[in-house]
């Protein structure tokens, strides 16, 4: 996971350093393997970062399914030179139906996403970015993630380097002083935010390695997008530009490239072949269901909040129908309802409820005889019209234990097992 400097010169950004500031939900898919893309939420991305929504007006790729299953050939994780912002570059290839039915083992191939383990994220106050005074470090943090303090010296200080993302080196003295005492970053503090244009509501980011080294970070807040200059792509043309690529991919099964910004986009859309399947075909959900979905809070830590199932539907059904993206409809609870989404998608939410798995030697008892005509699992994926398919679409895999997706039975769905593990 390394990128290329406009010199030639390929450098790897630190793992830890990028996942910390793209966020503690954020995880990316292991290099050769199986995953879903979905175009669907690539539009999101573009509509996010321009501030504009899809346009009527954009042409439809009526051969281009909702969801794609792709190989991941190569993810390289990049920061832009300007603003830090992290962004992933992956080259993705649609898989052709013979090769979805090859048997796969869906375990994890490449290196795995690296999160940080100790460090400590903090908003920045108006004295935080001021030209006096310094940064106020929190306590229980300096003492986690700062080597410790000489308090034999009066006043206790020392000097600290850390690296950002663009393994430049920056200074800063650190001292414990004041009344009451507390954790500060003062000669070196105002470079730092000036050179990287921070301003109350901006965040950092520092992490101690396990090479003993101090890293940093930055995360802009959200701001109101200026008006793009007209030489920039219009975001009708970025998003014809990425359904037209993904189209030809797919007609093709050749191979194309996407860029994912996770502080921009309100969800991934590249997700592991595994956890799709387990959510979306071994989780039984149903419209009152209570359930709980993880949610990044300001301080980069985590926090589940819960809501109710009201529908589950397409989120377009002229556009994209069949689709598994947003195809939940959801309530908060009123107290933490805020700004979150109204629709959902499977692999986002644990559903409290869990049904047990029926055992493949027991038919499974519909009310109407299933239909004849159950499509394949290459057309489950690729939003083949069935009726039928779509009134039991939330059919379980039928698995073996709590083996999950790597011990799936098809013998009873009649279903290719292009999921079946290698002995």
């Amino acid at each position: 996971m390394c990128a290329w400097h406009f010199s030639g010169e390929q450098r790897c950004l630190n793992s830890e350093l990028w996942h910390a500031c793209a966020g503690p939900l954020v995880s990316l898919p292991a290099v050769g393997s199986r995953v879903i893309y979905f175009p669907q939420g690539h539009s999101e991305q573009v509509a996010a970062s321009t501030n504009k929504e899809v346009d009527s007006q954009i042409p439809n790729y009526p051969n281009l399914p909702p969801q794609l299953i792709c190989q991941l050939h190569n993810v390289t994780m990049h920061a832009d030179a300007e603003t830090d912002e992290v962004y992933a570059q992956m080259t993705l290839q649609p898989l052709s139906p013979e090769e979805q039915k090859e048997p796969f083992l869906p375990i994890e191939l490449g290196a795995a996403s690296k999160q940080p383990t100790n460090y400590f994220c903090k908003t920045l106050t108006a004295s935080d970015t001021s030209t006096h005074g310094g940064f106020s470090v929190p306590r229980r943090s300096a003492e986690k993630v700062f080597p410790p303090l000489d308090f034999s010296l009066q006043p206790p200080c020392q000097e600290l380097i850390a690296k950002d993302l663009h393994d430049n080196e920056w200074k800063f003295r650190h001292i414990f002083r004041g009344q009451p005492k507390r954790h500060l970053l003062t000669t070196g503090w105002s470079v730092f935010v000036s050179a990287k244009r921070l301003v109350a509501g901006d965040s950092v980011i520092f992490i101690w390695n396990d090479n003993n080294q101090l890293l940093l970070g930055i995360r802009h807040a959200n701001r109101p997008q200026t008006i793009m200059p007209s030489s920039v792509l219009s975001s009708d043309s970025m998003h014809i530009g990425l359904l037209a690529a993904a189209a030809h991919a797919a007609a093709t099964n050749s191979r194309f490239t996407i860029f994912y910004n996770p502080r921009a986009s309100p969800s991934e859309f590249i997700i592991p072949l595994a956890k799709y399947v387990k959510s979306v075909y071994h989780t039984r959900v149903s419209v009152g269901m209570r359930f709980r979905m993880l949610f990044e809070t300001e301080e980069s830590s985590v926090r589940r909040y819960m809501g109710t199932i009201t529908t589950i539907s397409d989120l377009d059904s002229v556009r994209w129908p069949n689709s598994h993206w947003r195809s939940v409809k959801v309530g908060w609870d009123e107290s933490t309802a805020g700004e979150k989404q109204p629709r959902v998608s499977l692999w986002e939410i644990e559903p409290l409820t869990t049904f047990p798995m029926y055992p493949t030697a027991f038919p499974l008892r519909l009310k109407r005889p299933w239909a004849s005509g159950l499509p394949s699992m290459h057309d489950m994926f690729n939003g083949v019209k069935n009726d039928d398919f779509s009134r039991y679409s939330s059919l379980m895999w039928l698995g073996d234990g709590d083996r999950g997706a790597q011990s799936l039975n098809f013998q009873g769905v009649g279903a290719s097992p292009w999921l079946q593990p290698k002995m």
